[in-house]
């Protein structure tokens, strides 16, 4: 509904952007993800390696893939990221649906209330590649939500991510928001840290291997234990002015 302004002319809503990390944040996917990367490593490097120096929580897939060439001891280079990639994407179209993965409780509900919402631009940022995004969000039913992302094609760095982010919503909606009317959603300090970076609203919330605790003392904007009341969620982050 617009809002009466000043002589009696209808002033449009505010419109804010929701920047939705996937895994742990929308969905799990019961180690689809990681069983792809180990098969992607054999199939590209000819190798098994021991995965456990690699932190996956938060990370970017392309920061992934330079760590596991290097630990598998071939050459770091654009080939050869997207190569192991390459490998990876088509392991992870085979595995997706052989894992228990799930979406997380409330996502539904509170992706619907949003999406009817026209002050609420709905958008991903993402460690994942553009395409295992999809691959992910299409099998669990919720790809159609999103109109743009910014991902780990476009940086291996997360906090590179947000200027990306906020260039293709421009593109998109020809708007140019500014970071207090961007929300960074997620559930590991990088997203925090990522939304930091460039002076986003954080969002935390506790639905994947960080607890409360310890995405408390990152210190984000909002913290929630999960998404199930999407009322309370909304009435929080996205206010009715």
């Amino acid at each position: 509904m617009l809002n009466s302004g000043v002589n009696g002319f209808q002033e449009s809503p505010v419109r804010r952007l929701y920047l939705f990390d996937i895994d742990g944040t929308l969905i799990t996917s019961g180690g689809a993800g990681e069983a792809s990367l180990k098969l992607a490593v054999q199939d590209f490097c000819g190798k098994e390696i021991d995965f456990s120096p690699i932190v996956m929580s938060g990370n970017t897939d392309t920061g992934i893939a330079r760590q596991l060439l290097t630990l598998a001891g071939v050459e770091v280079n654009e080939e050869n990221i997207m190569g192991l990639l390459d490998c990876y994407l088509a392991r992870l179209a085979e595995r997706i649906a052989l894992h228990p993965g799930r979406l997380l409780p409330g996502i539904i509900p509170l992706l619907d209330q949003m999406q009817d919402r026209p002050d609420c631009i709905l958008a991903l940022l993402t460690g994942n590649l553009a395409a295992g995004a999809e691959v992910k969000l299409t099998h669990y039913g919720v790809w159609h939500y999103f109109g743009f992302g910014a991902y780990a094609n476009d940086h291996h760095e997360r906090n590179k991510l947000g200027p990306v982010a906020i260039s293709r919503a421009l593109e998109v909606y020809g708007e140019q928001f500014p970071p207090e009317h961007i929300y960074i959603i997620g559930d590991t300090p990088r997203d925090i840290a990522c939304g930091k970076a460039f002076g986003a609203v954080t969002v935390a919330v506790a639905t994947g291997h960080h607890s409360r605790e310890e995405l408390a003392s990152h210190h984000p904007d909002f913290l929630f234990d999960d998404l199930v009341d999407a009322d309370a969620v909304l009435a929080a982050i996205a206010p009715r002015k």
